[in-house]
């Protein structure tokens, strides 16, 4: 970091938050041209973007027409370009499937509430298509099929592994010159007209601009000279994973509140509980247990198994997802994704990095 005290210029941008969405906004302002330093309370993407399981399923996060659906629509079908671009620009390789999605149905009203979803589903362009018990067992082979009332597929969800995202954006925002800075708390800022003041547990700088992508935590930095940032909230979330031969589960499957989906490297990973306990880090082995009960009935031979992981994450809770300058030019915030924040990545950098450069060319 430079020393405290001095002044940037109007293309110094700070990123507070090294997340997946931080990283993927630094990227794209520095392939237009801007000086950007991400500063990290941890360490890069060892929060949310670490825990999440990495699902791209707007057919398993969407009801009917809204905001949120529009944005996840929009930001899945970025998802190859964005991909392959990361890889090229990182030489990373990135396990990024393109798999689909299976919804199971265990009772009739299970089976109508499935089939309304995707009737209004349908009306804003998520196809999906009905499956019978007889496809579900010779597709799905380690599925429970016993009860079984009927099922959907959507072609369209896909699978991320935002580890690798995270590792292949590093190693992009180090080729243009990114400054990573881990372990350095942003405590506070200074809004003006002719840039911001930022505290951190290493001392204060001046940057053009700033952007607040902290997550959970994005609300616990003080800001000043802008009326008063939303509320962020920390949802904690429990998952649990399983060491098993590839092929195991080859599309996303859903029941319920439970998912399951298997990364390249064997990991087989289900969840996620909803939790409003604040930042307790503590594993609760009941919530462990009913995870692992709820895999148990959807793949059988989980049953014989204990889980080889377990973690937890804090997706970041919001009154809804804030995209864009707050009150100032200078200022900006992304957060509020909850359970998106891996699939609105691409768009969200995209937008803010527009929106960002757009301004600075007005000064």
């Amino acid at each position: 970091m430079n020393p405290a005290g001095s002044t940037h210029s109007d293309k110094s941008i700070a990123v507070a938050g090294g997340g997946i969405i931080g990283m993927s906004i630094a990227w794209r302002l520095a392939q237009r041209g801007c000086r950007v330093t991400v500063l990290d309370k941890g360490i890069i993407g060892g929060e949310a973007s670490w825990a999440g399981a990495g699902m791209l399923a707007p057919g398993g996060e969407v009801e009917g027409a809204s905001r949120l659906a529009s944005l996840s629509i929009d930001s899945r079908e970025l998802y190859t370009p964005f991909v392959r671009e990361l890889e090229r620009a990182s030489e990373c390789r990135i396990d990024y499937q393109e798999c689909g999605s299976l919804d199971l149905a265990y009772s009739v009203e299970e089976l109508e509430a499935l089939e309304s979803r995707a009737r209004g589903q349908a009306e804003i362009g998520i196809p999906s298509k009905p499956l019978a018990e007889p496809q579900v067992s010779a597709f799905w082979p380690l599925v429970r099929t016993e009860g079984l009332v009927g099922a959907r597929f959507y072609p369209g969800d896909a699978v991320v592994n935002p580890r690798e995202v995270i590792a292949a954006l590093k190693a992009a925002c180090g080729v243009l010159g990114v400054q990573l800075v881990e372990n350095c708390l942003v405590t506070a800022a200074t809004v003006n007209s002719e840039g911001v003041a930022i505290e951190t547990s290493r001392g204060t700088e001046t940057y053009g601009s700033l952007v607040v992508a902290a997550g959970a935590w994005s609300d616990s930095i003080v800001i000043d000279g802008v009326p008063q940032i939303p509320v962020a909230e920390p949802v904690r979330g429990h998952l649990i994973g399983y060491r098993q031969p590839e092929q195991t589960c080859n599309t996303i499957i859903r029941h319920g509140h439970t998912y399951l989906l298997q990364r390249a490297n064997g990991l087989l990973v289900a969840g996620a509980s909803v939790e409003h306990v604040g930042f307790d880090r503590d594993l609760e082995p009941r919530i462990v247990s009913e995870l692992a009960s709820a895999a148990g009935f959807v793949l059988p031979h989980l049953r014989d198994t204990a889980p080889t992981e377990t973690w937890i994450g804090f997706r970041p809770g919001s009154d809804d997802l804030h995209i864009g300058s707050w009150h100032s030019e200078r200022f900006y915030i992304a957060y509020g994704h909850y359970r998106n924040g891996i699939l609105l990545a691409p768009l969200t950098a995209r937008d803010l990095a527009v929106e960002i450069t757009a301004n600075l060319r007005m000064h």
